[in-house]
């Protein structure tokens, strides 16, 4: 890596000191419970309290025990529904994992908003910093890594969920986490190759590669992205067969005469125990509590302990198949319309963005009427332009077979092809924050493009300087429009018409 050692982390440091002051500034602004907030904020205190969810929140979806944990009243959340309920299993509809790191800032702050929003946000911040340090990896400039970070700091629907308690910016963490590992990965493995290439006999597949604890570590992370939301499973295989084409590549680079034989001889064995085994037992350690309680859905306690500890595991084991195969079920059900329900189509678009709050309050804003809202929507600026730059990928791409394009692009897709079958084939109710995910990746297209505006350090100084003052110039414009739209991004309290000026589109409203 070229550059200041010292530079390359302050950097990227200080963007995400930003993005955290953005983040965390009044936290538990809006005092309530937003949107499905309801669900698994109560879902996470029972797993830290159970091990399990629990259906003495039965009043998951019920304003009257939201307002009782709004004032500080958390008695109802032992108490079965009925009453006799005993033990009080809770079906779910999603994995555990997210709901544990909810979990953790409730323990450690108290059932609160800010106790149930501070986990989205702390990894909110950490995937500012892990984006602007993989963006100067790719770019190999600490200002273009920097630049990925801000815009990703400053990006709305980013902003929203890293300051509400829903399950989608653990995702999206997680699968940043896992990519950014992966291209570390490629880095260290070619280095590996290319010493292998200087130091040793020829032949035409080339070497095995060794140990690679940062694809491991890619295998950890996308193994989490699955244990947060199902979806997760997407990028997991997607980024599998990234990295093993990545592999073929470099032996291509060197000149092996078979080097997609030599990447399936020597690599595929490594890729399917990194992404494929581990992610399964990361997966498997996040139900770690389901299996070690009684209280359980589906657990089958008394069945399972009745012959042995060889016929635990069996019957435990297939209880949680059981209980997979019912959620299996309910998602591809799942088709009930909603009010804030959009196709992914539009999401690149925001045609639709979902209001996670919106009230009227008494409080003064210097008219009779006033506004204050959550709208989860993401930075028009940076969302146009981050198509614009899609696009130039895609071309870039197939003109130079650039790996850094190619990469984006398909993290891009993997991320919101998938929705469209759901769309086409199950009617599924989807929302635009779904698109969270793909939004690193756009933010990292806009990096690569204004990478490519500037030019080469080589290039004439002029050009440079014409290319820094169009990539500043946007910049300025995407800060500008996120601070017009940060009111009704964090819950301020602004007059009606100042609410009403900021929605874009009328579908916004």
């Amino acid at each position: 890596m070229p550059g200041n050692v010292l530079w390359g982390w302050l950097g990227p440091l200080l963007v995400a000191v930003f993005g955290g002051i953005l983040r965390f500034t009044d936290l538990g602004r809006p005092h309530a419970v937003v949107f499905d907030e309801t669900y698994y904020i109560k879902d996470a205190w029972a797993l830290i309290h159970h091990g399990v969810e629990r259906a003495s929140l039965g009043t998951r979806d019920d304003p009257v025990a939201d307002r009782m944990l709004l004032s500080g009243n958390t008695d109802f959340l032992v108490t079965c529904t009925p009453p006799d309920a005993d033990p009080c299993p809770l079906y779910v509809a999603h994995p555990p994992l997210g709901k544990w790191m909810i979990g953790i800032g409730e323990q450690i702050f108290g059932m609160n908003p800010y106790g149930w929003r501070f986990a989205g946000a702390l990894v909110g911040v950490l995937s500012i910093l892990i984006l602007a340090r993989v963006a100067r990896r790719m770019t190999r400039s600490t200002l273009l890594g920097c630049l990925a970070g801000l815009l990703l700091s400053i990006e709305g629907l980013h902003l929203v969920l890293s300051r509400t308690a829903l399950l989608d910016i653990f995702l999206m963490f997680w699968v940043l986490a896992g990519f950014a590992c992966l291209v570390v990965d490629r880095d260290r493995a070619r280095s590996r190759l290319v010493d292998w290439y200087e130091s040793s006999p020829l032949n035409d597949q080339g070497p095995g590669l060794g140990l690679r604890p940062w694809r491991l570590a890619a295998g950890l992370c996308l193994g989490a992205a699955c244990a947060v939301k199902w979806s997760g499973i997407f990028f997991l295989i997607g980024f599998a067969v990234m990295s093993l084409l990545w592999d073929a590549g470099a032996r291509r680079a060197v000149g092996l005469r078979e080097p997609y034989r030599g990447a399936l001889g020597k690599d595929l064995t490594p890729v399917l125990l990194a992404m494929g085994l581990l992610p399964a037992l990361t997966y498997m350690v996040s139900w770690a509590g389901w299996f070690a309680s009684p209280l359980g859905w589906g657990r089958n306690w008394a069945q399972a302990t009745s012959q042995g500890p060889a016929y635990f595991v069996f019957d435990s084991i297939r209880s949680w198949v059981s209980y997979h195969l019912q959620v299996l079920g309910f998602h591809t059900g799942l088709a009930d319309p909603h009010p804030y329900q959009s196709e992914p189509w539009s999401w690149p678009l925001l045609l639709r963005p979902v209001a996670f709050f919106y009230e009227t309050p008494t409080t003064t804003c210097g008219t009779d009427s006033c506004a204050q809202a959550v709208l989860g929507v993401g930075t028009p600026v940076i969302w146009y332009g981050g198509l614009a730059a899609l696009l130039a990928m895609i071309v870039w791409y197939v003109a130079t077979r650039d790996w850094r394009a190619g990469a984006v692009v398909a993290s891009y897709v993997i991320g919101w092809l998938p929705w469209f079958y759901y769309a086409v084939s199950d009617n599924r109710t989807m929302y635009l924050f779904y698109a969270i995910t793909m939004t690193p990746f756009m933010i990292l297209a806009l990096t690569l493009a204004a990478g490519l505006i500037i030019g080469r350090a080589d290039a004439a100084p002029n050009r440079r300087a014409l290319g820094a003052s169009v990539v500043g110039a946007f910049t300025l414009l995407a800060l500008i429009n996120f601070g017009w739209l940060y009111p009704v991004l964090v819950a301020e309290v602004i007059p009606h018409s100042q609410w009403w000026m900021r929605m874009l589109f009328r579908s916004w409203a």
